[in-house]
């Protein structure tokens, strides 16, 4: 691309001299000359030429000096557009007035014209640089639309309709959060009707961050649903799913999951955890306990695993609380966790609370504890109770 020039100056010799002493570089399109007589006529001629680069100005000059124009270019803010002033060598308080009012640089007469050619190359450079600086600045201001929009699609996916089953009212309480470490997470909840008298449910934690996580959790996710739709069978379940994400698994992601299959009627949880955290049981007479660790390995590892299932009875007024790991391994400014001790002890206060309410009250220990630490993980949290 061709720099262009604005020469803005009251002597016509000037225009000579500079189209005779760079002819070269305007033959071949290195750089393009236009003249201004005054600031006034120089303001008009950048109004017709907006990609002007350099502005080369003589200070006194009719109708509006170059001290003027310099201070209506500055008010324009744009670093691209660089400034070298001419002057007398016996007026160096207006060269020193010019230089602190932005000027990029300056040259005296009579011009040394090789002197200018070296100031001019060097304008060059620095416009170079901050043009390319705008254009990585807009390709990451583009970047951030992009992941604001990809967090939205992502929280869109997950249900946040509490409570989700109106005719289920007096029997089943359930709410879940999901709360981002970044502008997309890898964590995601979901909860569906299967038929008339079961809930399928998954709490999972994708490998890995950003984006790559962040299109695993919406594979994983789609994956689950759609085969969860279909069968009772939660060990069926898992397996449909574990095979293809094995199978299309990139940058050997995984993702470590709890999936349950809730009987309304009966309160029975048939579950699969593939390598997750084991959830809670809070009791209704106020005890708790943990589930079992589970031997199952992560999805999306070995295809045609063998996976296998568990129960666990629900009474009325039970609840299971299922989390990830961005609960208790949440840091605070001194790297030490939340862990499961704290998190075992504020369960124990949560007794007769309806699931919104102990979800709130963990996310509001864990960031009680991390105080103004950054959050490095997800966190999600997925309650369910018998009523």
């Amino acid at each position: 691309m061709a720099t262009k020039i604005l020469s803005v100056d009251d002597e016509q010799d000037l225009e000579l001299l500079l189209r005779q002493y760079f002819r070269r570089k305007i033959r071949n399109g290195e750089y393009i000359f236009l003249f201004a007589h005054n600031g006034i006529e120089a303001l008009q001629v950048l109004e017709e030429h907006p990609d002007t680069d350099i502005v080369l100005s003589d200070i006194n000059m009719p109708e509006m000096d170059g001290l003027t124009l310099l201070r209506e270019l500055n008010s324009r803010h744009n670093p691209a557009l660089k400034v070298i002033m001419v002057s007398a060598y016996g007026e160096m308080g207006n060269i020193r007035s010019a230089m602190n009012n932005g000027a990029f640089d300056f040259a005296t007469k009579p011009i040394d014209l090789d002197d200018l050619q070296l100031t001019i190359e060097k304008a060059i450079q620095e416009i170079e640089f901050v043009k390319q600086t705008q254009k990585e600045h807009g390709q990451l201001r583009d970047i951030k639309g992009d992941l604001a929009m990809a967090a939205d699609t992502q929280l869109a996916i997950l249900p946040t309709t509490f409570p989700p089953f109106s005719d289920l009212t007096g029997q089943l309480d359930i709410f879940a959060s999901m709360k981002p470490a970044s502008d997309v997470g890898g964590d995601f909840y979901d909860f569906y009707r299967i038929d008339e008298n079961h809930i399928g449910f998954t709490i999972a934690d994708v490998s890995g961050k950003g984006v790559p996580a962040a299109i695993f959790m919406a594979v994983s996710h789609t994956l689950l649903r759609f085969a969860g739709r279909k069968t009772l069978d939660a060990v069926s379940v898992i397996n449909e799913s574990n095979d293809i994400l094995a199978c299309e698994s990139f940058d050997s992601m995984f993702v470590t999951l709890f999936y349950g299959v809730y009987n309304v009627r009966t309160g029975v949880i048939t579950y699969v955890n593939a390598g997750h955290n084991p959830p809670y049981i809070l009791r209704a007479d106020g005890s708790m306990e943990t589930l079992p660790l589970s031997p199952n390995i992560s999805l999306g590892v070995v295809e045609r695993y063998s996976y296998k299932s568990a129960t666990v009875q629900l009474n009325h007024g039970d609840s299971i609380v299922t989390f990830t790991d961005g609960v208790t391994e949440a840091c605070n400014d001194s790297g030490e966790l939340y862990g499961e001790q704290r998190l075992e002890a504020l369960l124990a206060s949560c007794r007769g609370m309806d699931a919104q309410r102990t979800v709130e009250r963990i996310i509001d220990a864990v960031h009680e504890h991390t105080g103004n630490a950054e959050q490095s993980d997800d966190i999600t949290i997925l309650t369910l109770k018998r009523l």
